[in-house]
């Protein structure tokens, strides 16, 4: 099972630009050029919002242009891959938050690059991502709340990455309750073996992905970033208990797949020494009739025992008498 979220041509556009809106007071006023945006920015009340999809080296040169945005962030945009983090540039902050779809049974990373400042927030996607335009439809309803400014903005994009974590964690949860399911009902195979492998390591790094961003919340969160304000820190304390939650499962999934494997291992060896147990009782009563036939087996003609003119039966009677109690002895004490 894996939820498939597909990409639209308008979050693939191929200039590299989602969007580029400039608000006043919360307000939507008009989509602007990204040559533009650093003059719509430094009006008062005025914030300009811009959204990226994998921007080609020369966008992010005019965006940087607009913002005088510091070349190592600029960098860091151009080249995915980063660890979740926040730096400060300046009056400007960057900010690194990785996303999370499951695509096929696999949980596939992309990564948001963020930066903020006075006026302005530029958002810059990578690799798989919802796009933002919910987070943009959504707000643009509620312009009172949405003029809170920049680093509003900058919550509800990092809330609304963090939020997207628990439907992949909500798909994993129904494939680990199958596996509880069938764990205990018989060992489990190559097959299943492989595949909790795969959901404990793809678990592991969900967790790397969205652990450093209790750090980075942290900081906004802590009046040590002049672009935060203070009544903010509330929102981005709210992030940061999503973030321990959504890591609080991961670690619940992960020990529910150990034990299922230690289940697993158990059931097998289970079976194995139940079996082991039969072969050794069925063998057991098998040397019986072996031994007794071995010995009058031996080509010898003293035997005294051969003359007795009711040896066979009473052989035949011997042998059954001690196969029937080692039968019944075995069963009484569950080998058989």
């Amino acid at each position: 099972m894996g939820l498939i979220t597909e990409i639209s041509a308008a979050d693939m556009p191929e200039n590299g630009v989602v969007a580029s809106t400039a608000y006043v007071e919360g307000r939507r006023i008009a989509d602007i050029a990204i040559d533009d945006a650093g003059a719509w920015s430094q009006k008062e009340g005025h914030v300009v919002w811009i959204g990226l999809w994998e921007p080609s080296h020369e966008l992010l040169a005019r965006v940087q242009k607009q913002f005088h945005l510091h070349d190592l962030a600029i960098e860091d945009a151009e080249h995915p891959h980063q660890r979740p983090k926040i730096e400060q540039y300046g009056d400007a902050l960057f900010i690194v938050a990785r996303t999370a779809q499951l695509i096929r049974g696999r949980v596939s990373f992309g990564e948001t690059h963020l930066f903020v400042g006075k006026g302005y927030i530029v958002s810059v996607r990578h690799g798989t991502s919802t796009s933002y335009a919910k987070v943009r439809q959504h707000w643009e309803t509620c312009p009172t709340i949405l003029a809170k400014g920049e680093d509003f903005i900058l919550y509800a994009i990092l809330d609304f990455i963090v939020d997207n974590y628990m439907p992949v964690l909500e798909q994993i949860q129904e494939e680990v309750d199958e596996i509880e399911d069938r764990v205990l009902a018989k060992p489990m195979t190559n097959i299943d073996i492989e595949r909790l492998y795969m959901l404990r390591r793809d678990l592991l790094r969900l967790r790397n992905a969205a652990g450093p961003l209790v750090e980075v919340c942290r900081r906004l969160s802590g009046g040590e970033l002049p672009q935060i304000r203070p009544a903010m820190h509330t929102l981005f304390r709210d992030v940061t208990d999503h973030i321990r939650t959504v890591q609080e499962k991961i670690d619940n999934l992960r020990e529910v797949l150990a034990f299922a494997f230690e289940a697993s291992l158990l059931v097998g060896q289970s079976q194995e020494t139940a079996i082991a147990k039969k072969l050794a009782s069925w063998a057991a009563i098998l040397a019986v009739p072996t031994a007794v036939a071995g010995i009058y087996g031996m080509n010898f003609h003293d035997i005294p025992e051969l003359s007795f003119e009711y040896g066979y039966p009473a052989v035949l009677g011997f042998i059954l008498t001690v196969c029937s109690v080692l039968y019944w002895r075995f069963r009484k004490n569950n080998w058989l």
